[in-house]
């Protein structure tokens, strides 16, 4: 029987408050239980939840696995990062190539290096990994081809019959190296292959079967692994396990690659009658060239002298640490190249819009005068040669602009080239790094042609035998290449954000040209603009930068200030060092450089 309401006209007002108070309390708690989820299951209250213990990072034990020696064939945009080369304890504005790559090779546990008490903890470490590399680009520079060489961790599996066995160690040769390791061996489970080479290695199982381990197939996929972890605009394009003995990534290289790319023309022209012949200078010829447009058959002719062996004292930064005296290199091929606009493989039967390639539209041309567009061209000033020197490159490029420019001759090039006539070099600036990048590098095979490269490199993309062949022929997720998060498409994003900027800055600058007073720039009008006389502006020389740099007067190289000869900064760098007087530094390898009379006469 239902309780009698009660009658609240007989309750004090503190009894009136306390049951509202009572009852909103109630209605809240009812609110809350039938909102939870567990209140159609249960009408318990839900338990409380444990505390998540934190987690434990395993300690990765090295000795477990085997490790190889390889190479990996890396390209990036220098543009972020301050050089390929990592100094320890130097904190540098950008970070640079080695420290991403190290990072990445670290935390794939790829590497074990060796502790260094003198290098900070989680710093760059390249101990015991055998590391070299081959071309030490500087900051902003880009590499397309940049090889180094490192020992990394390996799939070929331990052999656990050998008690306390050393751990296996793939060398170049097949056969395997050892180095002591006193802890027992885990075998990591392999399927057989059943393709196996004649030369693959086998190891014994625990039933005595033999395992045998294809060195590709079966391997760590580091191309795969590598550009998930690095940034985009560093990418390992290949990888190479049939080296040498003595691979060095530095010293094996027999010849290395550069393209320096600039526009034609160099900078916006100059309008008007002003840009013709500024200063009085003039360009080879009686048609003259409007400044901003270079020379290119000049600049090709001032090329071609750099072929052969010479000595590039006067194209390049000394070293006084390095204590140099031999400046002579080979360059086997010097030219001005035309690059041709556009992507390539866009091109290619796999790419195009349509299954006939005839009905892709990659082309396509104005439908009138008006729409008439000049697009600039794109040159490369191409170098290929034995070794180089420190920037020696960006003062070939330096020089070959001024000529391009016809502030010089191409007999500059002779006349620098020559250390009899001028021994001292000139100061001048060297061109940008932007535009320069390490193309390849080229490790020949021995006995064959010294100008070709013999490694059997693995490509990003290429079949190894291991992947499903219908992803595979189908670009799918699983192609490192051309798959969902692939090389092809990483490279398309980096591609295509610096392609809008082209495209915007491009039309804002017809866009401004357009507008206002038209007259000016009539042929009807040769007189000159307002505001643009040489006379009050100066020279502009370009250096391969976004624009030139003004000058007040030009001077020819041959005319500015000398430089001290390599002879004297050498010297002068040996005696604040006391090289000549600690026996230590004149055993490790630095010659006497002090010249006696020079020390009497108190001239250093």
């Amino acid at each position: 029987m239902a309780a009698d309401p009660a009658d609240y006209s007989k309750w004090t007002s503190e009894e009136l408050i306390d049951r509202v108070t009572l009852l909103e309390q109630q209605l809240k708690e009812q609110t809350i239980r039938y909102k939870s989820p567990l209140c159609c299951t249960s009408n318990s209250p839900s338990p409380p939840r444990r505390p998540q213990k934190p987690r434990r990072s395993r300690v990765f034990d090295s000795t477990k696995y085997s490790t190889r020696f390889i190479a990996l064939k890396i390209a990036y945009l220098g543009q972020r990062y301050n050089g390929l080369e990592h100094h320890s304890n130097n904190i540098t504005p950008l970070p640079t190539v080695e420290e991403k790559l190290w990072k990445a090779l670290n935390k794939a546990r790829l590497i074990f290096p060796k502790p260094n008490p003198l290098l900070e903890d989680g710093g760059v470490n390249w101990e015991g990994c055998d590391y070299s590399k081959c071309g030490r680009t500087d900051r902003g520079v880009s590499a397309f081809g940049q090889v180094i060489g490192l020992r990394v961790r390996s799939n070929r599996p331990l052999n656990p019959l050998r008690e306390n066995a050393p751990a296996t160690v793939i060398d170049n040769t097949g056969e395997d190296n050892v180095f002591s390791r006193n802890t027992e061996r885990e075998l990591p489970r392999f399927s057989p292959a059943e393709d196996a080479p004649a030369n693959a290695a086998s190891f014994a199982t625990d039933n005595g079967k033999p395992l045998p381990f294809h060195p590709i197939r079966d391997e760590i996929p580091y191309v795969s692994i590598l550009n998930q972890l690095l940034p985009p605009d560093i990418r390992v394009l290949a990888w190479c396990g049939t080296l040498p003995a003595d691979f060095s990534a530095r010293f094996s290289c027999k010849e290395r690659r550069y393209r320096y790319f600039f526009t034609q023309p160099a900078f916006t022209p100059t309008c008007g009658a002003a840009g013709f012949a500024p200063n009085g200078l003039s360009f080879k010829g009686s048609n003259q060239k409007r400044e901003g447009w270079l020379d290119i058959e000049a600049m090709r002719e001032g090329a071609k002298k750099f072929q052969g062996l010479h000595d590039f004292r006067n194209f390049c930064k000394v070293d006084p640490s390095k204590q140099r005296e031999n400046f002579e290199r080979r360059v086997f091929y010097s030219d001005i190249e035309e690059v041709a606009p556009g992507i390539k493989y866009l091109g290619l039967s796999g790419f195009q819009e349509y299954e006939d390639s005839k009905l892709s539209p990659i082309v396509s041309f104005p439908t009138s005068p008006s729409d008439q567009v000049i697009e600039p061209k794109i040159y490369a000033f191409t170098l290929h040669g034995s070794s180089f020197l420190w920037h020696q490159v960006r003062h070939m490029v330096a020089i070959l602009f001024l000529i391009g420019q016809g502030l010089e001759s191409p007999d500059l090039v002779s006349e620098l080239l020559d250390v009899q006539k001028n021994s001292q070099k000139p100061v001048y600036e060297m061109a940008e790094d932007a535009p320069l990048v390490l193309w390849d590098c080229i490790f020949p095979g021995q006995g064959k042609d010294p100008r070709k490269d013999d490694f059997e490199w693995l490509y990003v993309g290429d079949s190894t035998g291991f992947e499903n062949p219908v992803a595979q022929a189908a670009g799918g997720k699983g192609n490192a290449k051309y798959g969902l998060g692939g090389v092809l498409q990483h490279m398309w994003r980096v591609w295509r954000q610096n392609k809008m900027d082209e495209i915007l800055s491009g039309a804002l600058l017809d866009m401004i040209v357009g507008q206002g007073d038209q007259h000016t720039l009539s042929h009807h009008n040769p007189g000159k603009l307002k505001g643009t006389a040489h006379q009050s502006s100066g020279q502009k020389v370009f250096m391969g930068g976004n624009s030139p740099r003004q000058a007040a007067k030009y001077v020819p190289v041959l005319k500015k200030p000398k430089m001290e000869s390599v002879e004297t900064i050498n010297a002068r760098y040996a005696k604040r060092k006391g090289f000549d007087q600690n026996a230590d530094t004149k055993a490790a390898g630095f010659r006497s450089v002090l010249p006696q009379s020079q020390l009497a006469a108190g001239q250093i």
